[in-house]
């Protein structure tokens, strides 16, 4: 499942990068960026969507190993991005004392 959503997210992007920006990023700045940087040229966009899906997908494989990423990507906005897909995040909620 991995791999046919990240090939079919590669020609998404190919063809309009802002929707598959959409797909992993969701509506927030990410996407803003990526539909000025693809008006103000075809290739920017393209760049910017390709690094999003690299750090999202780096991020899951990274998660799936077992591995902590906690330094941010560089200029990645998105939480799910941020976070590979994983809803939770990294690290854990301490509890408070019941005291």
């Amino acid at each position: 499942m991995g791999v046919a959503s990240a090939i079919f997210l590669v020609i998404v992007t190919i063809f309009c990068p802002p929707i598959a920006v959409f797909a992993i990023a969701g509506c927030g700045a990410d996407l803003l960026i990526n539909i000025c940087l693809t008006l103000l040229g075809y290739i920017p966009g393209h760049v910017h969507a390709f690094y999003l899906e690299y750090v999202y997908y780096d991020r899951r494989e990274r998660l799936r190993q077992g591995s902590i990423v906690t330094d941010r990507a560089p200029g990645v906005y998105s939480d799910n991005v941020q976070n590979g897909g994983n809803p939770h995040g990294y690290g854990t909620i301490v509890q408070p004392n019941a005291s």
